[in-house]
């Protein structure tokens, strides 16, 4: 590869003079220079200095299969020599895309049956919020077009998926959001539980702010209610079993229509093809992306239901929304083939009886009794680990979220890459993780945690 001709100094400078990245303090990375990731196979990647790092966050949350398949590149080229790219508009469709759409619907749970493809879960969040109100327009109805959403949630950083989501310092930077969208609690009862209180009647108490909102904006103004399943970049806040069900009769009680963003847990995260069938809810829309190709080309799919399909297509009209990108032919083929593998290799069902059960044991067992832990919890090979200064108070350490980076930093330079995320820890390996791998994982995470400790509470 032509990297190979430049020195690592290099490639940072020119990483510094031309490229600005995602979700990036740009004077600090341009300080600290920038990691070069170079190559990855399986479970690990590799950089420029020669590093091996497992990683634990599948990219970003995306690599289900692994680094490296050659089955993926083998159908891209295949199809790019064959049609490498047409469009959907003009009444017009290419093979991959009615064949992907296809078997994502066969796939999904059975009322829902269409497909609308765009190039990244940020946009089908869009095309959800667009499909919602049109929808609600075409029943007669067009003043139903509020979107109730939760504080803290990540649903892409497109003004739309801004809007929807609800984290403060996207909100600050965004400079007018899209209107009628509402923010209410999240289901966190490791911060946010009262002293005594169950996790099941927390559950409830949570989505009981979903049934108020509702209420004060009135049934007849309010389109629809969305969540992620479990809560991923805001740091993987598994909701108790009581929420979900507890949300979906609030829904179906006043009208409201379900939007689950699955861009993180569609595709086998949870133990399942989709969360919708892990917490027992049938939703409208299901947005997908990351995993749909094991992010080794951009597609995303948001996922429509019956009862909105159909009023699509009895009643007609143009629907003035799409992209360049819709139904990409390569794309799709890679799509198709990711998903063939995942279920020849049986990942879906290893993440459920195996490997999903013996990530919750390993961090129970070897990573919660640590001094820096305040609790571990996972839904399949989805997990987070809550870092405190005091395990009987969750007391933080000052100020918020510092801990957590000191931790992140020494896991990286151990090999082990995770995320931080305010005071939380969180994991989302590949589905190719195996026992051995979770326990390369956990001693890496032990480490990092040792040192970190070492740094957070010196001797006296």
């Amino acid at each position: 590869m032509t990297y190979q001709n430049y020195s690592l100094k290099q490639l940072q400078q020119i990483d510094a003079a031309h490229h600005l990245h995602p979700f990036t303090d740009h004077k600090d990375l341009r300080d600290a220079g920038t990691r070069i990731v170079t190559h990855a196979k399986g479970p690990f990647i590799y950089d420029s200095e020669g590093n091996e790092i497992l990683d634990g966050m599948a990219g970003l949350w995306c690599v289900n299969i692994g680094y490296g398949r050659d089955e993926l590149a083998e159908v891209a080229a295949e199809q790019m020599k064959e049609l490498p790219y047409y469009n959907s508009f003009f009444k017009c469709t290419v093979p991959t895309a009615a064949l992907l759409a296809q078997k994502i619907a066969s796939l999904a749970p059975k009322h829902i049956n269409q497909v609308f493809f765009g190039s990244s879960g940020s946009e089908s969040n869009d095309t959800a919020l667009r499909i919602v109100r049109h929808y609600w327009a075409l029943e007669g109805k067009p003043e139903k077009n509020r979107i109730i959403s939760r504080k803290n949630a990540y649903h892409g950083s497109t003004v739309a998926g801004t809007s929807l989501g609800g984290m403060e310092g996207m909100h600050g930077q965004l400079g007018g959001a899209v209107p009628n969208i509402v923010h209410v609690m999240m289901p966190y009862a490791f911060e946010l539980a009262l002293p005594g209180e169950s996790d099941h009647d927390f559950g409830l108490r949570a989505a009981k702010s979903i049934e108020d909102a509702i209420l004060e904006a009135g049934p007849d103004k309010v389109a629809a209610f969305i969540g992620e399943p479990v809560m991923g970049a805001g740091g993987v806040k598994i909701p108790p079993a009581s929420y979900w069900p507890e949300v979906q009769r609030i829904c179906r009680k006043y009208d409201v229509l379900l939007m689950l963003d699955e861009v993180i847990t569609g595709y086998g995260r949870t133990g399942n093809w989709f969360a919708a069938e892990t917490f027992g809810v049938e939703p409208d829309t299901i947005t997908t992306a990351k995993a749909l190709t094991s992010g080794y080309l951009p597609l995303s799919a948001l996922l429509v239901g019956d009862r909105i399909a159909s009023t699509f297509i009895e009643k007609g009209g143009e629907f003035y929304h799409g992209y360049t990108y819709s139904g990409h032919p390569v794309c799709c083929a890679v799509g198709l083939r990711n998903l063939e593998i995942i279920e020849q290799e049986g990942l879906v069902e290893r993440v459920r009886d195996d490997t999903g059960p013996y990530f919750a044991q390993a961090l129970r067992e070897r990573i919660s009794p640590h001094p820096l832990v305040g609790e571990t919890r996972s839904v399949g090979l989805m997990a987070a680990i809550e870092i405190v200064a005091d395990k009987a108070t969750r007391a933080r350490f000052e100020p918020a979220g510092s801990a957590a980076v000191i931790v992140r930093d020494y896991a990286i330079a151990n090999g082990m890459m995770m995320r931080a995320t305010g005071d939380s820890m969180i994991l989302s390996p590949p589905l190719i993780w195996t026992r051995d791998t979770i326990d390369l994982a956990c001693d890496r995470i032990l480490k990092a945690l040792d040192l970190a400790l070492t740094d957070l509470k010196p001797a006296s």
